[in-house]
């Protein structure tokens, strides 16, 4: 499928097929319900999500890379990542796959190179940061770590009305999405020195770090750690909530995928509900079986979504003197400059 998906995104250069084909990898291996939603997207919208995902992914795990590596040398890896991505920028030859096929995912776009540098400064700043004291402090950082990922897949989706319209549910989705993260790892990232969790929202209910560590070395539950989960999923779905007028004003051949990933993600909140908020203790995961549900309608709404459209590229034919019909507009020609159309120019 990954020969199918790049032929029709247009990426003809085998150096940068091979990137795309590593960060198609990258994102089947480590991001299960963002590829399974993504397989809904039409053929030439896929390569451009794998990239920005691999890109993504390859700076995430450096800053996790805890075990093998100290601050020093992550900080010195990044700073690698980042001076190989500025120069793919200026058009110089790159190594990292993921580099490669994020930079040319950018320009088929036109995505704005500040989300990217956005994301790269929330990155450095997991390196150092371990707390925030409140939720306006963590929105800072999930700005670049989380709301710029919905911004860069906007010009990926297409939306049926101004860019600019769109851009505020998707970045509320992104922060949806990691807000989920944060409460499902909870104890991963405990285990790494880091609480995103509000310090303001668990004093609340009477916890701090030493709770938090005492109850992820024992195993033992406490009601107040209960109570603050339990918070923390209300805000999350929240912001969900935010969200979702956002997707219907996406391109409706991408609008099902979108969906799904709602869906699937916010399923999560879910799982953990049932499982008592154990989340210091085991991780919440969707079933196979659940997922699959999920899927299938947005499989279903993604065909009827692409019948709809071949429809009227077919009516398109007959051009300006089509039954009850006028000129039809050039489709932009950059990624959404014209903001309901993308174009295969502008391939993640």
């Amino acid at each position: 499928m990954t020969a199918r998906e790049l032929d029709a995104a247009g990426v003809r250069d085998p150096a940068l097929r091979a990137a795309y084909a590593e960060c198609r990898l990258l994102n089947a291996r480590h991001g299960r319900t963002y590829f399974l939603a993504t397989r809904l997207l039409p053929l030439d919208r896929r390569s451009a999500v794998h990239a920005l995902y691999g890109f993504a992914r390859r700076a995430d795990d450096i800053v996790d890379e805890t075990a093998a590596t100290t601050p020093r040398e992550r900080a010195a890896a990044l700073d690698a990542l980042e001076a190989e991505w500025h120069g793919a920028l200026r058009g110089e030859p790159v190594s990292d796959p993921a580099v490669a096929a994020a930079a040319d995912t950018r320009e088929r776009l036109g995505i704005p190179a500040r989300h990217f540098d956005d994301f790269l400064g929330s990155m450095r700043s997991d390196l150092f940061v371990r707390e925030y004291a409140t939720y306006e402090d963590l929105r800072g950082y999930m700005h670049g770590s989380a709301a710029v990922i919905g911004l860069q897949m906007v010009p990926v989706l297409g939306t049926v009305v101004p860019r600019e319209q769109a851009e505020p549910y998707a970045a509320a989705l992104g922060l949806a999405f990691q807000l989920t993260n944060f409460l499902r790892d909870v104890g991963e990232d405990l285990d790494r020195g880091r609480v995103y969790l509000p310090a303001d929202l668990l004093a609340a209910s009477g916890v701090d770090r030493d709770l938090l560590r005492w109850s992820r070395l024992t195993g033992c539950r406490d009601p107040r750690i209960t109570d603050a989960l339990r918070a923390a999923a209300a805000l999350t779905q929240d912001v969900y909530r935010e969200a979702e007028p956002g997707i219907d004003l996406l391109d409706p051949v991408s609008a099902p995928c979108v969906r799904t990933a709602f869906v699937l993600y916010r399923e999560i909140l879910t799982v953990i509900e049932k499982e008592e908020y154990a989340v210091l203790h085991r991780r919440a995961v969707v079933g196979a079986r659940r997922r699959a549900s999920i899927a299938l309608p947005g499989l279903t709404r993604a065909l009827a979504a692409r019948g709809v459209g071949r429809g009227r590229r077919a009516g398109r034919a007959d051009g300006p003197d089509r039954p009850g019909g006028r000129p039809e507009e050039a489709p932009g020609r950059s990624g959404g400059r014209e903001p309901h159309e993308w174009t295969r120019k502008d391939v993640r």
